[in-house]
């Protein structure tokens, strides 16, 4: 299943949620949030820094991560973005099909 990386930016109204709720509850609203689409929750993490929190998990599909993505920044408390995560051996074959491209400045 394709591996995805959501960091995580909480408003000021999010981040008073959150000191209600506890970090546990929203680890438990998220992991519920990846099952229901077919998704894995495989670790979340709290940070300081340009993003509150990073979670590394499991969709089936692209669809299913842009669905999370929507559905949690529409809450308007959290923004989220979601990135694609390549092993080293996609990264790799990736590399091998090498396509020919010529740059606009060439």
């Amino acid at each position: 299943m394709p591996k995805y990386m959501c960091e995580a930016k909480y408003t000021a109204e999010g981040k008073r949620g959150l000191l209600k709720d506890k970090a546990s509850s929203r680890q438990a609203v998220v992991e519920k949030l990846f099952t229901a689409l077919g998704g894995k929750l495989e670790s979340m993490y709290f940070c300081f820094g340009d993003s509150d929190v990073i979670i590394i998990g499991d969709f089936p599909d692209n669809t299913s991560a842009a669905a999370v993505s929507a559905v949690v920044s529409a809450s308007g408390v959290v923004d989220a973005k979601i990135v694609v995560l390549l092993t080293v051996a996609e990264m790799d074959q990736a590399l091998n099909k090498a396509p020919e491209y010529r740059p606009p400045s060439a």
